[in-house]
């Protein structure tokens, strides 16, 4: 069964739709102006893959930071991973699954970089502060895979990273990832943070998800981790051990006030806090405690990202 469900992605008619668009008219701008009107309304476009090539075109010409491919074998898509390294592309590939054949790809654009990088920034300036720059390992964009039986999942975080020793070795899994989006709808960032959990066997403990608004003009921040699901009076199985369940631990949404002079920014539900034992595996020494981004760094945040909207 398809990890992703059909109600995720664009319609077939906007898939031709998209695909009618002639190179004359692309390179005349015309698919930039229709894709940017398109994300206003319907979330990030999707499109049915053809050649690695027409790939690449859409991704140079698109004002949008995320792009869902359909049919994309897992031949197709160690094609498409040797040609971004051959050409040196910088886009990302958000998620793979090789059984529904999806691909997700994320484009960094100004505003999506900023959207999770000046979070990351933050955390790590946090790090340095407890002096545990070294025992810190950022991960960024570097693929992470799972083999299942029946086929392969990939993924590449916004931002992300680990503890050393724990998580030094190749192909570790983070404890944090950040993952952002302005295109994508806040429930295809959920499938992401889902798959991050699952993905990992459980070993990402922190996914933050920051997602920007258009259409309401509202920042919106999601802290999710995972706990053991119990009913009252019911016993833990060994099934529910080996399935936690992911939880919203925070929600902060920030907007912007035009009406005051300098702009102001509204940030609720208080400080952002991401635990330190969830993060380091262990609990911390003196010095040493859970890192919170408070309301005025969540404000010079904020003011951060509006300034590339």
């Amino acid at each position: 069964m398809s990890t992703y469900p059909s109600s995720g992605f664009q319609s077939t008619h906007l898939t031709d739709k998209l695909q009618r668009f002639t190179m004359h008219q692309l390179h005349r701008g015309r698919r930039r102006r229709y894709l940017h009107r398109l994300h206003l309304r319907r979330g990030p476009p999707a499109m049915r893959f053809t050649k690695t090539q027409d790939l690449f075109d859409v991704i140079d010409h698109t004002c949008v930071d995320s792009l869902t491919v359909t049919n994309v074998s897992l031949i197709e898509f160690t094609k498409i991973e040797r040609a971004r390294e051959k050409q040196g592309r910088k886009f990302r590939f958000r998620d793979y699954d090789s059984n529904s054949q999806t691909l997700i790809i994320t484009i960094p654009t100004d505003l999506h970089e900023e959207l999770h990088g000046q979070l990351y920034d933050e955390f790590i300036g946090q790090v340095r502060d407890m002096g545990l720059k070294n025992s810190w390992r950022g991960i960024r964009g570097a693929t992470r895979s799972a083999q299942g039986h029946s086929g392969r999942s990939s993924k590449e975080g916004d931002s992300s990273g680990g503890p050393k020793p724990q998580r030094a070795g190749k192909g570790a899994w983070p404890t944090l990832v950040i993952e952002a989006g302005f295109s994508q709808t806040l429930g295809q960032l959920h499938l992401t943070m889902k798959r991050w959990f699952s993905m990992s066997n459980h070993e990402v403990k922190i996914v933050l998800l920051a997602k920007y608004d258009n259409t309401r003009s509202v920042i919106i921040l999601e802290k999710w981790e995972e706990e053991i699901a119990v009913r009252p009076g019911a016993t833990t199985t060994r099934h529910s051990l080996q399935h936690p369940t992911p939880v919203l631990r925070q929600s902060i949404t920030i907007t912007q006030n035009t009406t005051t002079n300098p702009t102001s920014y509204n940030v609720t539900s208080g400080a952002l806090v991401l635990s330190f034992r969830l993060l380091f595996l262990r609990d911390p020494n003196h010095g040493e405690g859970d890192f919170v981004f408070s309301v005025q760094e969540l404000e010079e945040y904020a003011k951060k990202v509006w300034d590339l909207v």
